[in-house]
């Protein structure tokens, strides 16, 4: 019985060892997340409204921005009007812009029209560069 405890404290050792690991590997990847959910909002940055000489994102067309463990990304976004004549040109450039961010496997986009986007969605630099800024 004295002969088993050695065993017992080496199994009880590399359990603490697997946690401690386990606690490093998700440190980890909420990292590699966070780095890649900012990745994607830089490159929404780069994808301006035709019509307005403001980003998607300060504009506040984008309304959510997820990305799963497996590094596929769900964007819920909306534009200035439902009619908008340049929907499938806007949505297509910010499929684009995310599916080109290294890490991305990949995007789905809702465009959904609830709520309804008005100007104070928009970042204050958007108001400061459209001049709307009180």
């Amino acid at each position: 019985m004295f002969r088993t405890q050695p065993a017992i404290n080496k199994i009880m050792g590399l359990k603490d060892w697997f946690k401690s690991k386990a606690a490093e590997i998700a440190e980890e990847d909420k990292e590699r997340k966070m780095r890649l959910e900012r990745d994607i909002i830089m490159a929404l940055r780069q994808v301006y409204d035709p019509e307005i000489p403001v980003n998607v994102y300060d504009l506040g067309l984008i309304y959510e921005v997820r990305v799963d463990e497996g590094h596929n990304v769900y964007i819920q976004m909306t534009l200035t009007a439902p009619n908008c004549p340049m929907a499938d040109y806007v949505m297509e450039q910010v499929k684009t812009a995310v599916e080109d961010v290294p890490g991305v496997v990949s995007v789905k986009i809702d465009l959904v029209f609830e709520p309804v986007w008005d100007k104070s969605r928009m970042s204050e630099e958007a108001l400061v560069e459209l001049g709307l800024d009180d």
